[in-house]
């Protein structure tokens, strides 16, 4: 078998915990639900692949051993953890903004065309993902845990079971910007909550990202 010629144990364990943490409400899933709510079950999927391609970065990069490097250097951390930080202070002020224009398409039918271009909402949530080191960090982290120590590739079973991971994550966000598309067509909310919702939304990023600008910890 495969994982075991690599030296990977527990696959199964890695592929439930891998669920569960995918699963846990983060930046990610927000803007997948807000997305998806807003513009439809296209846009959503366009989050969800952005997000999908940055987890794929950072495995690469852990696979490569950059990821060990930005836990060694204090300094590179620091200056990634403030750009995922503004980025995220950004968004969230974008979303707090936003026109009342914007929350009567967020209403229209999910079949009318999305306010934001596919590209624009696919990076969103490339960047998202990839400006947070924490991801980084967390992959450094959790996946060695399933990695015998005697393995002869290392970096290949990081590699195998990083993409088992993103491979679970999309199946994931999938499902949600499916869900929250449906759900936002068969419920129709009144304008003025479809604001709220946006802007609420948009308060969570913002926190998020102060959080992470204002965190101390590695």
């Amino acid at each position: 078998m495969l994982a075991s010629s690599l030296g990977i144990h527990d696959l199964g364990l890695f592929i439930v915990s891998g669920l569960l943490l995918n699963i846990t409400p983060g930046p990610d899933s927000l803007l997948i639900m807000s997305r998806s709510a807003s513009h439809g079950w296209r846009a959503g999927a366009a989050a969800a692949l952005g997000i999908g391609t940055g987890t794929l970065v950072h495995v690469l990069a852990g696979a490569l051993g950059l990821s060990a490097l930005l836990a060694a250097s204090a300094t590179a951390f620091i200056v990634i953890k403030l750009m995922g930080a503004a980025y995220l202070v950004w968004l969230g002020l974008g979303m707090l903004w936003q026109r009342r224009s914007g929350a009567v398409q967020a209403a229209a039918p999910a079949a009318s065309v999305p306010a934001l271009p596919l590209w624009t909402v696919f990076r969103q949530g490339l960047l998202t993902n990839v400006l947070n080191p924490k991801v980084a960090l967390f992959f450094l982290a959790f996946v060695p845990q399933f990695i015998s120590a005697d393995a002869s590739h290392k970096g290949l079973a990081f590699l195998v079971l990083g993409l088992v991971f993103d491979l679970n994550g999309m199946l994931w966000c999938l499902s949600l910007a499916a869900f929250t598309a449906g759900a936002s067509r068969r419920i129709r909310l009144p304008v003025s909550w479809v604001t709220a919702l946006n802007r609420s939304i948009g308060m969570l990023f913002l926190l998020f990202g102060l959080r992470l600008a204002l965190d101390e910890t590695r």
